[in-house]
Order: C-alpha cells, then structure tokens, then sequence
C-alpha cells in the first residue's frame, strides 16, 4: 500500500510539474489584469447547493484548490484575510494590538522567513500547485471585487499557504500558552510551564469527537464514521463547509479552516476521518547559562560559549489610524528561540520548525481510499504535529491513531521540568516513527471512541494500547472527559448498534456518574445548609437533578453553570468545595435575578443564537452533544452558544457498497454576510438535532444548484 501510495504521488507531482502555472512573484505589487492573467491557467466548477455550501470540480486538485478560494472568499474573506496576515507577522497592520502579540511570535519563531527562502527547493510539487492554484483563486476574487479592502493584502502568493501549514498547528499543541508562561514567569525549574498552561487557561473550542462502529459491531452490517470536531463558532479556527473532486483523486465534502486549501476533516463514499485535539509533548524548555542575565551575548553548550544568532524583528501596529513602527532584536540558540526574563534566559525547542511536509499529508490523506492509506501517508510525511484521527472506509476498516511528529529524547531528563540548556544530552536527536506511537487498527470489539481523553481508553478492553508500552517523554493524554466517558458507557454496552442508536450515541446530552459535575453533585449532599433557607433550596435542585443537559430539564441550569464556575467551561479543573459553593451562591443568585427562580428550563438559557434570532437546543459543556455558551444572563436572559459541535459530519457505508452521509453546520455558509439566506439557513436544523444529505453526485447538486459558475471565465 505504501508503494502504490508512492507511485500516485509521483505521477501527481509529475503532472504538476509540468502544468503548474506561475503566481505572482515575491514582493510583486498587485494588480486586477495580472490576477487575471493567472487565473485563465485553472478551471474549476462550482456549483452552490440549495443550503449555499460549494460544491467544487475541477480536473487537478490545482483547480479545486482555486474553486475553493474563490468561493470561500465570496463568503468568509475577513477571516481568510487575518489568516494570512497572522502567517505573514503582519496582522497588526490591520487589527492593531489584538495582533501585536501573534506577529512578534510568528516572527520570532521565524518559520515565515523559512518558507520565503526556502519554498522552492522545499516545497514539493504536488504541494506547490495546490497552494498557487489556492492563491491565485484569492487573488482573482480580489481583482473582481475592487469596492472592499483586498488589495491591502494582496497579492496572496503560494509562499502565503505553505507558511499557514508551518505556523498554524503549534496553536493545537499548545506552543503560545508555553511562551507566554515564559515571559509571565510562570516558569521555574520545579514546575513545568506545561503545567502552568494547564492550570491557567481554558479553552474551550479546544474539544471534540471522533466515533466509529465497523460491521461486527452495526446491526445491519455498516460501517459509520462521526466527524466532529469542536470549534469556535466564528473566527479564524472555525469550519467551512465544501464538496471537493477532482479527477487527481480527491473525492470528499467535509470542513476545514480560512486559508486552507484542501479538506481537514471529512468524509466521502470511500472513505473518512475525524480528529480531535490530543496534548503530546512537542517542546522542551531550557534555562540557558549565559554572559549576561540582562543582556546576553553567548550562552554555554559542553563547556564552550556559543554566539547567539540575532535578528531584528520589525512589524507595525495600527493605533489611531495610523502604523506605529515596532521593532527589537530577537535571538536563538540551538536548541530554539530565546526568552530573556526575570527568570532568567530560556530557550524552547519546539515541533514543526521548518517543516513543508504538511500539506503533502494532506493531501495523501483527501486522496486516500481506505485506513492503510492513511496509515502510509502517516509514515510516509510524518508531519503533522499532533491531533487524534479516528479513521474509517467502505470496506469495513476502522482505526484510531494518537498522531505525533514525536521527537527523539535521550532517556533520563525529566522533561515535565525545565531542562539544562548548557548540555547537548537534553537536545533532540531527530524523530519517532508513528508506528511507535499509540494505535489500535480494525478492533476486534468493533468501534472506535475518542473525545479528548486518554489514547489508552479509545475501544474495547481487549484492543487498547497499554500505558507500559510507551515511553514516559510521549506524555500520553491523562485528560478524564465526560464525553469520553460517556462513549465508552455507550459504544462499550452496545454490541448491535443501529442506525438510530449511532445518531442518539452522538447527540447523548448526559453526563456520566464519573464525570466531575457529577461528583460535584454528589459531594453537595454532604453539606450542611444550616439556617441558610436559600442555600438550603439551590442544594435541592442541585440534588434532583437527572444529569441530564435537555431542553425541559429545571435542574440542569443551576448545576452545570455553578460547575463551570467552580471548575472552568469545560468542567475539567479540580474539584474544591469552597470554592464550589461560592460558586453556587452566586450562580443562583444570578438566575435568581435573571430569571426570577433558581429553576429555568435548559432551553431558557443555552440557546443558539444567530441573524437577531435564537433557538433551544439539547447539550452542554463535555457533553456528546457539546454547546458551550457564553453572554449576559441579565441582559439577554440566555447565554448562545460559541463553541462545542459546530460541523458535523457522518458517513454510512452499506456493505451493497452504498453509501449516505449527513452533515450539518452550526449557522451556515455565508459565514459574515448576514443579509444572505445563507448566513443562519441550517442554524434552527442544527438546534433541532436534525441533518441534511449533501448531494454527493454533479446530477445531484445539479438539480438543486442555487448557482453555477467558473471562476474567472
């Protein structure tokens, strides 16, 4: 499978060799006749289906690629627009200060000043027309629409895409929260800057399921993959949904992010994936012992002073209308950039410096046919940094993969710590194979489950990977989730699951006897109200409640909002009682104030909210069902929904070797033009728990076309 994965890749690279066209050249100024000109090089077909989502044809993945920017422009430019400035280190030029501190890190960390120098020789053919093909439909989009501000940020060149693979997965590993831990001083060399993310942030988005259920398990004999990641709601991370096929191989619909140029999750009649954010450890921190605490010239390695490199950063920050030159020199050592604190001088070294792989395993992975070729795409490009991939095909295959581009450690260091800088033991020495890595491929207990929790917990007993079997540096997930909680009492006690079991498993809004607002809840029973009558009546609700997050439910109010403030959004901090009746307290108080009553239904106060209008809906925060909201009790009297399930999308291979798949998105395709139909069309479905069936055929979307065009002809 490898080989023959092998040979499609170089045909394919062959192919765009030899008909890639050329985009504009680096530090060309942009101009409408020249994106034309380009433009004319690809052909792509899109055709918008009666919910506005773009379906995309073309005969090279170059031309999808360009089908897709063009129609993801018409409907999402803002965001792809910051997603290429945050790559560039030039996002606040246009945001201001909000984009301060994201520009100094990108620059900082220098991948973007990689990619410009090093694209051409880097960048692997197949690779470099997708991205150019990607670009040039931005740039064509901006040619065509002179009335908005585009042109400030074109042109877009392929430079532009490949450093958005390079910059952008260090966000889902944590790498921001470990720098600024370092510049907070946050870090010591007792407790791991690791840690101090931990226990300082949480984040919400950061979520997200993955369920599949192989014939042996299905009571008809199906196969069926749930992708569902847990975005924000709105912004630079949050799903677009498109259909993609090209003749190239990629035959898919599924979501993925502004300024991506192929599919990150999804599914198709062959094949599918989910993914869920996992927490490997993909840096180290090293105090380095230097010259001059304050200002630093040389630091030690082996006994020997070694020069830093130096170079000057330089971005400018919008402040009052106008760019505010900012400037300062950065350094770096072997081992990574460098942080001079109060502390003292740290260096990190983290995971994807320099790598061009990334969207060369994208694409292995959209073209791919089945679980083995995803599994040789994995060890093929090794690329991608971190996430959970829950995997699944029409020929019954199902898999689960902890993904990590997995450094080399030399045994010994304690690498929840801060590590010596001034030895080259501590240094990496090149990478894992994946295949060291936890995995549990076609189960023989016949499902898959993954919800953020630990790799040693994603099937049945007899198929899970055992803790001795990796090495303490891989830092396996330890992270206990409702969800997964939840998926393993579920998929676990079921051996013949149905069609209509498979959908309620997923939508499941209940919260497990393990979970932490469960033993809240049961702890509160242990407390004394005294003389205290209105402590005594929000401890009653508390009491009654079913551990249920539905739509009628009186009792789920009170509890779920008071465990997340007394244990963060997601519910995962520890448990403290203090601190849990405060929050009691003053949740009810707050309802008390909001609502009249400690008691409202679930319905009254989560909803989901879009275009001046709301809608009640089942879930909450850690659960299957996962709405996590956030606003103003007082003013709104609700809280909408920001983040937890947004895209979904299940895949249903018949063994007849049929095939349904049923998505849905949280709002809909017009992301930020709210005087589209559009803009909030699938938002009542959404809240509903209901689905749509794309048309997965061109005769199909065809006949319910709202638009057919090609871009630039």
């Amino acid at each position: 499978m490898l080989r023959s994965l092998t040979l499609a890749a170089s045909a394919i690279a062959l192919a765009a060799c030899a008909t890639a066209p050329t985009g504009f050249a680096p530090g060309a100024p942009f101009d409408a006749a020249t994106a034309r000109s380009i433009a004319a090089s690809y052909d792509a077909r899109v055709i918008r289906d009666k919910f506005g989502v773009p379906h995309i044809y073309g005969k090279r993945n170059a031309d999808v690629a360009y089908g897709l920017a063009y129609a993801h422009a018409e409907d999402d430019w803002k965001n792809i627009e910051e997603v290429v400035r945050s790559s560039r280190g030039t996002l606040s030029e246009i945001v201001g200060d909000a984009g301060a501190k994201s520009d100094d890190m990108i620059l900082a960390l220098g991948n973007t000043d990689i990619v410009n120098r090093e694209y051409d020789s880097k960048t692997s053919p197949q690779s470099k027309a997708v991205a150019e093909g990607y670009a040039a439909g931005l740039n064509l989009w901006c040619a065509e629409h002179p009335e908005t501000s585009c042109a400030r940020t074109m042109p877009v060149t392929g430079r532009d895409i490949i450093a958005g693979f390079v910059n952008r997965p260090m966000s889902f590993y944590g790498l921001e929260a470990e720098i600024d831990s370092l510049l907070s001083g946050r870090a010591s060399m007792e407790m791991s800057t690791r840690q101090a993310f931990i226990n300082t942030t949480d984040d919400i988005e950061l979520g997200s399921n993955g369920l599949a259920v192989a014939p042996s398990r299905s009571a008809d004999g199906h196969t069926r993959l749930a992708a569902n990641s847990h975005q924000p709601y709105e912004g630079r991370v949050a799903w677009y949904e498109a259909r993609l096929k090209s003749e190239e191989g990629i035959d898919l619909i599924g979501g993925l992010f502004p300024g991506t140029p192929i599919i990150l999750t999804g599914v198709g009649p062959n094949f599918g994936w989910a993914s869920t954010v996992n927490k490997p450890d993909l840096f180290d921190t090293f105090k380095l012992t230097v010259d001059d605490e304050k200002n630093p010239t040389k630091y030690q390695l082996d006994g020997a002073w070694k020069e830093f490199e130096r170079k000057q950063i330089k971005y400018n920050v919008l402040r009052n209308g106008a760019l505010v030159p900012v400037e300062r020199t950065a350094l770096s050592s072997i081992q990574g950039p460098v942080y001079i604190t109060d502390k003292g001088v740290f260096a990190m070294s983290y995971v994807g410096k320099g790598d061009f792989k990334h969207l060369d395993q994208y694409l292995a992975i959209n073209m791919a046919k089945t679980i083995d070729d995803w599994r040789a795409a994995q060890i093929k490009y090794n690329a991608i940094p971190s996430v959970n991939y829950i995997v699944g095909d029409s020929k019954g295959g199902i898999a689960y993969f902890w993904n990590a581009h997995m450094p080399k450690r030399t045994p010994g260091w304690d690498r929840t710590k801060v590590l010596p800088g001034d030895t080259s033991e501590t240094l990496w020495k090149g990478w894992e194979s994946p295949t060291t890595l936890p995995s549990v491929i076609r189960p023989k207990s016949g499902y898959i489950v993954n919800a953020n929790n630990s790799p040693l917990l994603p099937s049945g007993p007899e198929d899970n990977p055992k803790a001795e079997n990796y090495p303490k540096d891989y830092a396996l997930d330890k992270l206990v989730t409702n969800r997964g909680l939840r998926a393993q009492e579920l998929f676990g006690a079921d051996t013949s699951i149905t069609r209509e079991e498979f959908f309620a498993y997923k939508m499941d809004d209940r919260y497990a006897a393990g979970s932490n607002v469960r033993k809240m809840q049961a702890d509160f029973k242990n407390v004394d109200p005294g003389q205290d009558a209105d402590l005594k009546a929000a401890l009653d609700i508390v009491a009654a409640w079913d551990g249920r997050a539905d739509m009628e439910n009186r009792n789920a109010a009170l509890t779920i909002f008071t465990g997340q403030a007394a244990m963060g959004s997601q519910i995962h901090d520890a448990y403290n009682r203090d601190k849990a009746l405060k929050a009691l307290k003053e949740t009810a108080a707050l309802l008390r104030a909001s609502h009249g009553r400690l008691d409202p239904k679930w319905s009254e106060v989560s909803r989901v909210a879009r275009g001046g209008q709301s809608w009640p809906t089942n879930g909450g925060p850690d659960t299957l069902r996962a709405v996590y909201v956030a606003g103003d009790l007082m003013k709104d009297k609700f809280r909408s929904g920001r983040a937890g399930d947004t895209y979904v999308a299940i895949a249903d291979w018949a063994p007849d070797g049929t095939y349904r798949i049923d998505t849905i998105h949280q709002y809909g395709s017009a992301t930020i033009d709210a005087a589209s139909p559009h803009y909030a069309d699938q938002a009542p479905i959404f809240a509903a728990e209901k689905w749509k069936q794309p048309p997965m055929t061109l005769e199909g979307v065809v006949a319910e076309a709202t638009r057919d065009y090609r871009p630039g002809k």
